[in-house]
């Protein structure tokens, strides 16, 4: 069983360092090819490049959203459930306004 974790882990990391690599090439080309004849700033490196994806990461976020997501999903789902048929219908009649004309209705009891 050991071995097969760490195989999946050597996997993995390996895939992640392909992956920063790939697109450190890709942000340093890109900023090579446009920032200096547009806005006259210098070349970047390679270290750089991943240096600014890591800054975009930490700043923007992005790439995981849907864990976060799914999240909020379950705990409003979990919710949903224990709210009696009146609260159901004053929570919907209050959230017409953000989410549309059907109100907020988890995932299996859509329309």
């Amino acid at each position: 069983m050991r071995a097969r974790w760490f195989y999946k882990a050597v996997k993995i990391a390996a895939m992640v360092a392909v992956a920063v690599t790939v697109f450190g090439f890709i942000v340093k080309g890109l900023w090579n090819g446009l920032m200096p004849s547009i806005f006259g700033w210098h070349a970047i490196t390679f270290w750089q490049a991943v240096g600014l994806l890591v800054l975009s990461k930490i700043l923007f976020g992005g790439g995981f959203r849907g864990r976060g997501n799914m999240h909020w999903r379950r705990r409003m789902g979990e919710r949903w459930e224990k709210m009696s048929p009146e609260e159901r219908e004053k929570f919907s009649r209050g959230m017409r306004g953000c989410f549309g004309r059907r109100g907020f209705q988890p995932e299996e009891q859509k329309i």
